[in-house]
Parts: C-alpha cells; sequence; structure tokens
C-alpha cells in the first residue's frame, strides 16, 4: 500500500533576536521523518514544545520547512504550483486544538460549512451540509447558530465536519480533546474513529496522551526536543517501550486508561443530561 504522506529529514529553526538583542537560533525540528499508509493512522506523541504542532503546520503549509521534504501522494509539496497546491490542499483537513478559536465568531454554522466549498469551487447544497452535521451528531437547526451559542464538544463536532467537508483523504487532529471536558472527550474520540472508517481516512493523531493514540492508531512515532526518538506499532509501543521518554508518557496513563484502550474498544461515554438533537 503506497504511502499517502511523507516526511523527509524535516527541519525547522527559528532566528530570534535582533536589532538590540543578539540574534539566536532555534532548532523546532531536527531531521523527522515518518510516513502514512493509505487508510492508516500515525500518532505523533510527546510533551509539550517537543515540535508536534510544528510538524503539522508544515504539513499543512502554514509554515515553511527550513529543509527537507513534505510528499503528499506521491508529490513534494515544495515543487508544487499553486493552483495544484491548493487541490492538493483539499485533500488534507485538520481539526485544531481549541475549535473556539478555530471558528469564526461572525459566521453561522451554515457559513462556517459553506465556506471550504466555496475556496475551493465545489458545488454544494443544503442537504449536503445537513448530511454533514448528521454524521458528526448534530441536527440541521445547528446551521443558523453561531459558535458563542455551542458548547465546547458541539464546536468539535462542527470543527469535524468542516474537515471533512471536502471529502478529504488525510486529517490531521491536532490535540482535538485537550480542551474539552472529560465526560465529552469520549464522545469525540469514538467520532473521530468512526469518520475515520466511513470516510477511509489516512489519520495523523498529534497527541500527549499515549492511552488516546492506542485507541486510534496503529503507529506510532514518539518526539523529544524536535526529534522522533522511538516508533513502531503503537500496540508494541504501548506494551513495551524502549526509550525513557516513551517510558515517561506511558507511566503517565492511569492504570484503568491502560485497560480500556489496550482493548481498542469504543471509549466509554459518562451520561449527562445534554442533548446533541
Amino acid at each position: 500500500m503506497a504511502d499517502i504522506l511523507k516526511l523527509e529529514n524535516i527541519t525547522k529553526t527559528y532566528t530570534r533576536g535582533g536589532f538590540l538583542s543578539p540574534k539566536t537560533r532555534v532548532e523546532a525540528l531536527k531531521g523527522i521523518s515518518f510516513s502514512i499508509k493509505e487508510g492508516g493512522s500515525l500518532g505523533l506523541l510527546g510533551q509539550s514544545g517537543c515540535g508536534k504542532t510544528t510538524a503539522a503546520k508544515i504539513i499543512l503549509g502554514l509554515e515553511e520547512a527550513t529543509s527537507g521534504h513534505v510528499i503528499i501522494e506521491g508529490r513534494d509539496i515544495s515543487t508544487l504550483g499553486r493552483k495544484e497546491l491548493q487541490r492538493l490542499r483539499g485533500k488534507v483537513q485538520a481539526v485544531f486544538q481549541d475549535p473556539y478559536s478555530s471558528l469564526d465568531p461572525r459566521m453561522t454554522i451554515r457559513q462556517t460549512l459553506e465556506e471550504p466549498f466555496i475556496i475551493h469551487g465545489i458545488k454544494y447544497n443544503d442537504a449536503k451540509l445537513k448530511k454533514l452535521l448528521s454524521v458528526t451528531g448534530l441536527a440541521s437547526k445547528f446551521l443558523g447558530r453561531y459558535p458563542h451559542e455551542l458548547s465546547g464538544g458541539q464546536r468539535s463536532r462542527v470543527a469535524i465536519a468542516r474537515a471533512l467537508a471536502l471529502e478529504p483523504r488525510l486529517l490531521i487532529a491536532d490535540e482535538p480533546v485537550s480542551s474539552l471536558d472529560v465526560s465529552i472527550q469520549a464522545q469525540i474520540l469514538n467520532l473521530l474513529k468512526e469518520v475515520k472508517k466511513e470516510y477511509n481516512l489516512s489519520l495523523l493523531f498529534i497527541s500527549h496522551d499515549f492511552a488516546v493514540s492506542n485507541f486510534l492508531c496503529d503507529e506510532a512515532a514518539v518526539m523529544y526536543a524536535g526529534k522522533i526518538v522511538e516508533s513502531g506499532a503503537v500496540e508494541s509501543l504501548f506494551k513495551n517501550p524502549q526509550n525513557p521518554h516513551t517510558k515517561q508518557l506511558l507511566d503517565a496513563v492511569p492504570p484503568l486508561a491502560r485497560a480500556v484502550t489496550a482493548k481498542n474498544k469504543p471509549v466509554k461515554e459518562r451520561k449527562t443530561k445534554c442533548s446533541l438533537k
């Protein structure tokens, strides 16, 4: 099976200071490489500040790598023209950590879901928008609402619906549940697993939570200080980590979470009185 995404020796260096202070160079990424097969899933794991989100931004084209290659569907994105790059970006979508900051507060949910179609010049209708909400567990009445009128879990569902609008092949989820209450996290994790299967998505899941990655992903790569220090089958790393930083991440997982996610079963959701319908 072919790789849908491949990173080859990606480095990213930032220069700070200047004028009144001396310039300093900060290496955010130090030659990282990994790949994701079509329909596969990779958990990019590590503590805050290790470079996980920087890698995601480079894949999405929000940052430019200092050196190295990002290859999507066999094509190096640095060699593509503007139109080709825009077409390719439609196949790679993201769900960010804080859905409230990633949704425009001035736009209704309808306008939010319409935006990807308008930017890429793709025809859509009302039924398409309603289906996107339905897939993510929301009723059509939410189309007329604004982000501030929704709960955190509902905003997360809208963010996922927007990411699915163009039927991407690769979904990048950057800490998508870290800002949510524990009672809602399980719902969103189960939803991600469901839409991955239904849309036959490849998934890059960025997190510091080893248990969640074990639940969602087939492979894992552990980052520390801008480098990948260990990688392999997530179940193997979960059971027998070799690197000290991998062991630290695993030690942070509560015993109950280990038992649940190791079985790869849907995460148990806490019942609440709130209804999404």
